[in-house]
Parts: C-alpha cells; sequence; structure tokens
C-alpha cells in the first residue's frame, strides 16, 4: 500500500510536519484525555432529545399508529420519510471505505472510520421505523423467513418490503465487520497505551490479539479487499432495493424506471453531506485540522457537485416529462407544474432550493474551501433530502385517483417527537464512539506518511528541483 509513488505536485494529505509518534498521540488524545464541557453538552441534549423519542415511541406502541397523523389515503408519512432519509445517510460510509479502497484513493484513510460509524448507526436509525409501523412490534420477528408454529405462515418472496429487510441486514452486518476490522490495529494501539487495568483488558479483547506482525498485516489487507468487494455492489444494491419500495408499486408517482439509479445518487448525496457535518464538528473538537485537511473538504465537495449533477437530471426528467405527456394527471405527481403550485407548494420549493440551487454554490472553489459555508450548504442538503423523501411520499399520496379521497398530512407531536429522538439516538452513538475509538485510522495514516506527509512531501520538491 506505501510502495507507490505520489507525484509531488500532489497536495499532501498530513499537514503539520508530522512524524509516525505525532500521528499515534494525536488520535490517542480524544480517548485518553478527560472529556470537555462542551462533549458533555451536547452528550445531555442528544439524551433528552433520545429519551423523548423513546418515549413516543412507547406510547406508540402502547396507543397504535393512530398516535401518527397517518388517513385512508397517506398511509406512509414522516415514519416510511425518516426510514428512507436515514438509510441515504448510511451511504457515503461504505462508498468512501469500499469502493474507495479498491480505487486506491489515499485521502479516504482520514474520513472512512468516521463515515462507517455513520453508517452503521444511521441504518440503526431507519431500522426503526418499519417495526414500529408494523404495530405490533411484538411479532416483528415475522419479516423473517422462519420456520413457525402457523402451518402456512410464511413471507412474501415478491414483496420488496421483503427485498428491503434483506439488503439493510446484510449491508449492516457486512459494514459492521468492516468497520471492526479497520479498527482492531488501532485497538491494539490503545491497549499498549493504556494506563489502567480495566482499559488494559476492555482494549486486549477488541484488539484480538493483534501484533503487528507481516503475517498479521498480510491477512488484514487480504481481507479489506475482500470485504470490499463485498461491500461495493451493497452501495448500489440497498438503496435500489429501497426505491423497489416505490418503483414497483402501482401509485402514480412512483412507478417509475428512474428511482434505482435516482436514489443511490440522492443516498451518496446525503451520505457525503452528513459526513460533512460531522466531521467538520469533529475536526474542530478533536483538533485533527492536520489530518482532515482543506484538501479532503474540497473533494468530498467535489463529490456533493457530481451526484448532486446527477440527482438534478433526475429531478429535470421527472419534471420534464410530467409536463411534456400533456396529462393533467401528471399534475398531482410531487415533481409536476401543479406541486409547484399546488398545496404542497412549500415542500416542492423547499426540495428545489435546499438540493438544486444551495448545492450549486459548490461550482466555485471559494465556496467549497470555506468551512463556513461548506458546513451550511451540507446541513442544507440533508434539510433538502428529507423533503425529497417527504415530497415522494405524502405529495403522491395526497393526490389519490378518487378527488373524494383527497387529503392533506398533518404530523403529530409524537410524529415529530420520534424522529427527534432517533437524531438524538444517532448522537449519542456518534458522541460515544468519539471518546472510545479511534476517529482516524491511524495504522492507514503511518501507511502514507513518507508519501504524501507535508515533510517529506518538501523534501521530495527539493530533490526534483
Amino acid at each position: 500500500m506505501s510502495g507507490h509513488y505520489e507525484a509531488p505536485i500532489r497536495e499532501p494529505l498530513i499537514i503539520g510536519h508530522k512524524t509516525y509518534h505525532d500521528i499515534t498521540e494525536d488520535i490517542a488524545r480524544p480517548i485518553e484525555e478527560r472529556a470537555g464541557k462542551l462533549w458533555w453538552a451536547s452528550l445531555y441534549a442528544a439524551l433528552i432529545l433520545f429519551v423523548y423519542g423513546f418515549g413516543c415511541i412507547a406510547y406508540t406502541i402502547g396507543t397504535g399508529i393512530g398516535a401518527w397523523g397517518l388517513n385512508r389515503t397517506i398511509n406512509w408519512g414522516w415514519d416510511i420519510t425518516n426510514f428512507v432519509w436515514w438509510v441515504g445517510i448510511g451511504h457515503a460510509g461504505t462508498l468512501i471505505s469500499a469502493v474507495l479502497l479498491l480505487f486506491r484513493q489515499r485521502w479516504r484513510m482520514s474520513v472512512n472510520r468516521s463515515a462507517e460509524a455513520m453508517t452503521i448507526f444511521a441504518v440503526c436509525q431507519a431500522a426503526i421505523f418499519p417495526v414500529i409501523h408494523m404495530g405490533r412490534v411484538w411479532v416483528g420477528y415475522w419479516v423473517f423467513p422462519l420456520p413457525n408454529q402457523f402451518g402456512t405462515l410464511w413471507t412474501n418472496f415478491n414483496s420488496p418490503l421483503l427485498w428491503d429487510v434483506f439488503a439493510i441486514s446484510t449491508y449492516f452486518s457486512v459494514s459492521v465487520v468492516f468497520w471492526f476490522m479497520g479498527l482492531i490495529p488501532d485497538f491494539a494501539m490503545i491497549r499498549d497505551r493504556a494506563k489502567t487495568p480495566f482499559n488494559k483488558k476492555i482494549y486486549t479483547l477488541l484488539a484480538f490479539g493483534w501484533g503487528g506482525k507481516a503475517k498479521h498485516w498480510q491477512r488484514f489487507e487480504e481481507l479489506s479487499l475482500v470485504l470490499a468487494g463485498l461491500a461495493t455492489p451493497l452501495v448500489f444494491s440497498v438503496h435500489t432495493t429501497v426505491s423497489f419500495d416505490f418503483a414497483t408499486s402501482v401509485i402514480k408517482g412512483w412507478h417509475s424506471t428512474i428511482y434505482p439509479p435516482y436514489f443511490v445518487a440522492g443516498a451518496i448525496f446525503s451520505g457525503f453531506a452528513m459526513v460533512q457535518t460531522l466531521l467538520l464538528v469533529a475536526r474542530k473538537v478533536c483538533h485533527l485540522e492536520d489530518y482532515i485537511t482543506m484538501y479532503h473538504i474540497e473533494i468530498m465537495n467535489i463529490v456533493i457537485v457530481v451526484t448532486g449533477g446527477m440527482v438534478t437530471v433526475a429531478y429535470a426528467t421527472e419534471y420534464f416529462i410530467g409536463w411534456y405527456s400533456g396529462s393533467r394527471f401528471e399534475d398531482f405527481t410531487y415533481l409536476s407544474p401543479g406541486a409547484a403550485v399546488g398545496p404542497y407548494w412549500w415542500a416542492f420549493w423547499a426540495l428545489i432550493i435546499c438540493n438544486l440551487v444551495v448545492p450549486a454554490a459548490f461550482w466555485f472553489k471559494k465556496v467549497r474551501t470555506n468551512i463556513f459555508w461548506t458546513f451550511i450548504i451540507a446541513l442544507i442538503i440533508n434539510i433538502g433530502m428529507w423533503f425529497e423523501r417527504f415530497d415522494i411520499i405524502v405529495i403522491n399520496l395526497s393526490r389519490d385517483y378518487l378527488p373524494s379521497s383527497w387529503t392533506m398530512f398533518k404530523p403529530t407531536v409524537i410524529d415529530v417527537g420520534v424522529y427527534l429522538g432517533t437524531i438524538g439516538f444517532f448522537s449519542v452513538l456518534f458522541l460515544l464512539y468519539a471518546r472510545t475509538f479511534p476517529v482516524i485510522a491511524q495504522a492507514e495514516l503511518k501507511s502514507i506518511l513518507k508519501i504524501s506527509g507535508e515533510t517529506y512531501k518538501a523534501k521530495e520538491g527539493d530533490e526534483h528541483h
């Protein structure tokens, strides 16, 4: 991995004239030092949301789905909107860790660990919604094809909802294995530095006897490639399967062949926006500016521009075909002239502004190399992608085939509470992860220090001159 030549013209990926020891110290510091006031304040705020959200979930289970704002016409609402949103957010992690590993992109090494953690935590949130949407949570295991005492009770393999169960559980398990395997050398590093017997014991268990021998590294690299090969199809298959929930139905606005590629591009778009949102905060709080450099941030913004362009083409296609068909029934779909001026005009324009207009600012180098604007635009994209899912579900369902069935969706306090609870839960998991696990893969960074480190780059440059 470390033997490749790198052109001197490329920007260094590790700045600040670091040595191997500096990397160890900088990455172990957030774990070994006491947590600051800001971390505790964030944790308490996230815990309050988490407890409130789970109170709302308990109320939903006890009372029934009638506690939500659903009705006979709109029988999917905030719950499935949030489910698709969370699955999409988890997408960038696998793309960064698997696809970019296969393409030997070294810049991923500073961001892959946190992106993978984000994937796992986001999928945990996504899984909550379909389970509670069943109403009878205690029979949730019926979604799996398990032998049972009911005779002919079996899952419907023709249903995309069942494909979802398989796609997401596979995605989750492969992501966890990939993430944990990458952590093993770092756990060994913390084990060897541990001050207390308790910490030493915990990290010894987690390190699986890693000793840093050549044989260990050989197996580590081989398994990384195998797992990356397994995870790469998942990047495309998971959100494709989620899109089938809509595309295989006969509901207007959903029955569309553009959905699978459009959902995958949208998932990577929102996933990278979430990685930017979290990593810019982690970079500041954990003092990792020398490892997550402006170069990393700019490259991720370029990925956002590319995937945002794909999403824009999909929107334009949907809108144009709806208009060009001349069918007035097309006016009731989520991307149509009718949606732009109809009762959900605010949701339509929130989608257009947040996903098309605002991210276009990243075409300008000044904007995509500005930390403040990157953070703000990433937040706006996250909001816009939530509105995209809301529009797909609610606008398409609100105008049924019979005008007598037309209705509006009004979320209840419980709807909002469950959503806020998952944001709180996600934040709690990420904050605890940042205090107990190395946020950056230090073993991988050390492998590129002599190729992409600022000190070595400068020496190389001098030699070439």
